[in-house]
């Protein structure tokens, strides 16, 4: 993947778009896998729309539709989830303080690599999904199925009308006081190997509530969607649905809180223009690094230089160079 040197970062080398390969299997493992592919198919596609189509509209309790979510996850074999927390020993969760682990008014900070990563969260946490912007405060509010697509599709630079629907985590955050609220801040997939410049959303939380690094990633690592595109949705589910088994590894750091002195540009800000009102401050900058970091070290990840315009053209290189 020479052709693709360009979008390697510069400091650690590091490609976070190009789709993850595993070695090929032999025929005998092919026809297996092929079998287990058309066999859970129709099941996952029906127990999927079930629940998308009409049960999602339904007022079913919270438990009742995080079993639902943990239905479709256990048809294609997502069986194992590994889970470790910054500071708690292992097995000791339950007797750990409930503010350890994300709670009603805070805020999940997530790396973005597959669809699987929004409904691991829903089965979890029961929380509100936001879209972010790679240079805006403002977030939009979306379902849970539209935060899975999001995974296919390519970057939102910018939100797209109309913009009555956008608000900011504080403003959303007092809204909803019992619940999670999920923030992407990288702004588009990538393969898991490296964590993009954060979006300033996350600089919008007040002082008072949790922000939650929380790191996804899958064995095989091969069901990550970093290209978008309708070819996206076939190589994912393949990849999904043919192999047996499927592990999650969930690394949630211990919280950090926005820097008050950061606050006083996120209350009322003064008149002036957009650009002017989401520059990041030294303070600001610092919570996006720490945050960040926090990323990059549960994933074993290296912080990139590259953004979602360098995914764009990207994604334009990867498609000419396919065809």
């Amino acid at each position: 993947m020479e052709k693709f040197s360009q979008f390697r970062d510069k400091g650690s080398g590091v490609s976070p778009f190009l789709p993850i390969s595993t070695p090929a299997a032999s025929m005998l493992w092919s026809a297996v896998h092929a079998s287990v592919f058309f066999l859970r198919l129709p099941f996952f596609l029906s127990f999927a729309g079930l629940y998308f189509l009409f049960l999602h509209h339904l007022p079913l309790p919270v438990a009742a539709r995080k079993l639902l979510f943990w239905g479709i996850m256990a048809i294609p074999g997502i069986w194992w989830v590994d889970l470790q927390i910054d500071g708690v020993k292992r097995g000791s969760l339950s007797s750990q303080p409930a503010d350890r682990v994300p709670h009603p008014r805070s805020v999940i900070a997530a790396n973005f690599t597959s669809p699987i990563d929004a409904l691991y969260l829903a089965a979890i946490f029961d929380p509100i999904f936001t879209i972010s912007y790679p240079n805006s405060r403002k977030v939009r509010r979306i379902g849970l199925l539209r935060a899975i697509l999001m995974a296919f599709s390519g970057a939102q630079f910018a939100p797209p009308p109309p913009t009555s629907g956008l608000t900011d985590l504080r403003a959303l955050l007092s809204q909803n006081q019992n619940r999670v609220i999920v923030v992407f801040p990288e702004c588009g997939t990538t393969n898991g190997k490296g964590i993009m410049p954060l979006s300033p959303s996350l600089v919008a939380v007040p002082a008072d509530a949790a922000i939650f690094p929380v790191s996804l990633r899958y064995t095989p690592p091969d069901i990550t969607t970093p290209v978008p595109g309708p070819a996206a949705w076939l190589s994912f589910l393949w990849k999904l649905l043919s192999r047996p088994t499927h592990c999650i590894r969930i690394r949630i750091a211990e919280h950090m809180y926005n820097n008050p002195a950061a606050q006083m540009s996120n209350g009322l800000p003064e008149a002036g223009s957009a650009a002017e009102e989401d520059r990041i401050s030294g303070d600001e900058q610092r919570l996006l690094d720490r945050v960040a970091e926090a990323l990059a070290r549960l994933g074993r990840a290296k912080r990139v230089g590259l953004t979602m315009e360098d995914k764009k053209a990207f994604v334009k290189a990867w498609k000419t160079g396919r065809k």
